[in-house]
């Protein structure tokens, strides 16, 4: 349950109100969410279906329709109480302060990019990145997001180890008003060396493209404007990463009924700047969602084709059951054929299994 600042006094977190017209508050907020999963060719384990989160987030009137903003977001594993992936950043969520306005709203600090933060609203798992590893040499679930809907596109290429692969760090955001349902975001990273490790690129082991901590060659930004009506929504998004990968995007969705939406989306990435050949990845997904009373059900088959490559290939349908606002239990079942590390030139089929429940305070 979301806890304002006089709650959260009780528990020794305490916020200041200064100048007589300033009004400031704090909100408490997180999800808790663990289920079983399987993977063919693995054992079953314990695993999620959505980032466990514990959030903070403060607004504080300044007057005159300017209002001062921050949000802190800590991911975690809820089977083991460790930070999640056991090396991500304690605010691997995001850490942003910034102003709010009738300029819109800019934040500087770490966070999702203008894509990737609006690009959920395409996908029928809405982002959620449930993952289990396979033989693959990578991991699977039913969801999209992670490969399939950016291209297996990485807006955070330099970032160091376990780092999450769609924020910028070291980063300016900026969300223009809403103006008859349309909206600019823009999201500008700096050129600084975040620890990462060797990018060979076009170079070799000896000499990388981009060696240990080096700097970006190029600022990376990343660019979109969406618009919502009720019924109808759209994207079109332009990103370029710290290696200078260059990815572009559209996506609409349409709800011919109150409780239907429909999705689709094409992504296209340019690797040519760190890749001498077959540089090219073509995306598209379709989804739906389709309510009916405290059930909710999800679908969704999508392709990515790599140059030169097989094309990867997923299905997937889901099931969510409500048994209260901020509880839900959930089942899912995925297929995907996908060329193994072993035998790139062969497609092999995986099935993922989930099952578990998810909880928001």
């Amino acid at each position: 349950m979301r806890k304002t600042l006089g709650t959260l006094a009780l528990l020794g977190i305490s916020g200041t109100v200064t100048g007589a017209h300033a009004q400031s508050s704090v909100t408490v907020y997180g999800t808790l969410d663990a289920g079983i999963a399987k993977v063919s060719g693995t054992t079953a384990q314990i695993a999620k279906r959505d980032n466990n989160k514990l959030g903070f987030r403060g607004v504080e009137d300044l007057g005159g329709g300017l209002k001062a903003l921050f949000q802190l977001e800590i991911r975690y594993e809820s089977d083991t109480g460790t930070v999640e992936a056991g090396s991500r950043p304690l605010f691997q969520g995001q850490s942003r302060v910034g102003l709010q306005g009738a300029f819109g709203t800019v934040r500087l600090g770490r966070g999702l990019t203008a894509y990737q933060e609006a690009s959920t609203a395409f996908e029928p798992w809405n982002g959620l990145p449930t993952v289990v590893p396979s033989s693959t040499g990578g991991s699977i679930g039913p969801g999209f997001q992670p490969d399939i809907h950016v291209a297996g596109y990485t807006s955070d290429a330099l970032g160091p180890a376990g780092n999450s692969r769609n924020r910028f760090s070291n980063a300016v955001f900026y969300n223009s008003p809403l103006y008859n349902g349309f909206q600019l975001n823009l999201t500008v990273g700096a050129k600084e060396a975040n620890g990462n490790a060797a990018l060979i690129g076009r170079g070799t082991a000896l000499a990388p493209q981009y060696p240990a901590n080096s700097a970006p060659s190029a600022a990376p930004y990343s660019v979109s404007a969406t618009y919502n009506s009720g019924r109808f929504g759209a994207l079109a998004a332009y990103e370029r990463n710290a290696i200078e990968t260059k990815l572009w995007a559209l996506a609409a969705s349409y709800k011919p009924l109150p409780d239907l939406k429909l999705m689709a989306s094409y992504q296209q990435q340019d690797q040519s700047h760190t890749m001498a050949a077959n540089a090219d990845i073509k995306a598209w997904l379709l989804g739906a969602n389709y309510t009916m009373g405290a059930g909710k059900l999800l679908l969704g088959y999508g392709q990515k084709t790599p140059d030169a490559a097989p094309h990867v290939k997923q299905a997937s349908i889901g099931y969510e059951h409500s048994l209260s606002a901020r509880t839900y239990l959930y089942a899912d079942l995925s297929n995907r054929k996908t060329p193994p590390v072993s035998t790139p030139a062969i497609l092999r089929s995986y099935t993922f299994y989930g099952a578990g429940v998810h909880h928001n305070f």
